[in-house]
C-alpha cells in the first residue's frame, strides 16, 4: 500500500515544471500514440516519482509527461497501473491525487475495451456516461480518504460522476470529424482474463455497452477531488456470445494503432473546446 504523501510526489514534479498543467490525460491501451503529439517539457519515468508504481502492461510506457497539446498545458500519464497487476485502489488512484495538487481541473481517462452492445464495431469510440463497477471493495485507506462521510457532496460519486455537457460536446466533436462514436456504459472488471460468452450475455442484460479492466477508480477519485473526469474507450473487439472467439493484447494494441488518428482528433478537439472556455491556453 502507498504510504508516501501525494504532496511529496507533487513537489518532486513541480521541481522540474515551468508551467502549471490544467488538463490531465491517462493514456491506456491503444491510446499511447497521443503522447508523441505532446510538446514535452518534462519527461519522468514512473519509477523516479515518489509513490508511483511500475506498470507491467504491454504498450504502457510508464512515463509522466508535462507539456502542451493544442496550446493547453497538460500532464500526461503514458500508461497506468491496474488492479490486476496486484496494486490496491489507493495505489492506482495515487497519481490522480498528485494531479489534483498540481492544479488539474479536467481529466481525460482512456482505455481499450471489449464491445458488448451488438451495434458497436471494432475501432468505434465509446464516450462513457455511466459505469458498472465490478472491481470489488475499495481499500480501507482509500475509503477513509474519499468516503461520503468526508465529502461535502457524496452523491456526486454515483449520480453525476460524468458531466453531461462534456460528454455531449465530445460527441459533437466526433460527429463533426466523422468519427464513429457513441455514448455508453462502461463495465469494469478486475481481470486480467477476458470474459466468457455467458458473462458477455449477462453484461449486456444489465446494461453494459463496453467492458474493461480500468478507469473507474481514477474517475471516482477525480470526482471526489473536484476534477471533472471524462472516460473514453476504444472498442477492440465485439462480443458475439453465440460464437467462439479469442482476443489477445497484441490485437488490442493493433486496433489502437489503426485508430490513432481518430483518437488524436477527438482529444485535440476537446482541448480546443476547453481552451475556448478559458481553461488553460498558450500563456498558461
Amino acid at each position: 500500500m502507498t504510504s508516501i504523501d501525494p504532496a511529496e510526489a507533487s513537489s518532486y514534479i513541480q521541481s522540474y515544471a515551468q508551467v502549471q498543467p490544467s488538463v490531465g490525460l491517462v493514456l491506456g491501451s491503444g491510446w499511447g500514440g497521443i503522447a508523441k503529439q505532446v510538446r514535452v517539457s518534462v519527461d519522468l519515468p514512473f519509477s523516479s516519482i515518489p509513490g508511483f508504481q511500475t506498470t507491467h502492461a504491454q504498450g504502457h510506457e510508464g512515463r509522466l509527461l508535462l507539456g502542451q497539446l493544442e496550446n493547453v498545458p497538460v500532464l500526461v500519464m503514458a500508461g497506468r497501473f491496474h488492479r490486476y497487476e496486484g496494486y490496491t485502489t489507493q495505489q492506482v488512484t495515487f497519481p490522480i491525487e498528485v494531479m489534483s495538487l498540481l492544479g488539474i481541473t479536467e481529466l481525460i481517462i482512456t482505455n481499450a475495451a471489449g464491445g458488448v452492445h451488438p451495434k458497436l464495431k471494432v475501432g468505434d469510440i465509446v464516450i462513457v456516461k455511466d459505469h458498472i463497477n465490478w472491481l470489488g471493495g475499495i481499500q480501507p485507506a482509500f475509503q477513509k480518504k474519499f468516503s461520503p462521510v468526508a465529502s461535502s457532496t457524496p452523491a456526486r460519486q454515483t449520480t453525476d460522476l460524468y458531466d453531461d455537457a462534456s460528454v455531449d460536446r465530445l460527441l459533437a466533436i466526433a460527429n463533426s470529424n466523422h468519427i464513429n462514436a457513441r455514448i455508453g456504459t462502461y463495465l469494469a472488471t478486475l481481470g486480467p482474463s477476458y470474459e466468457t460468452r455467458s458473462e458477455y450475455r449477462m453484461m449486456r442484460k444489465i446494461g453494459a455497452d463496453v467492458v474493461g479492466m480500468s478507469s473507474i477508480p481514477e474517475a471516482m477519485a477525480a470526482k471526489h477531488l473536484r476534477i471533472s473526469p471524462l472516460v473514453l474507450s476504444i472498442v477492440t473487439n465485439v462480443a458475439n456470445p453465440d460464437q467462439k472467439s479469442t482476443v489477445n493484447h497484441d490485437e488490442v494494441l493493433e486496433v489502437g494503432r489503426n485508430t490513432e488518428a481518430n483518437a488524436e482528433k477527438l482529444i485535440r478537439g476537446f482541448l480546443k473546446s476547453i481552451k475556448g472556455k478559458g481553461t488553460g491556453g498558450a500563456n498558461s
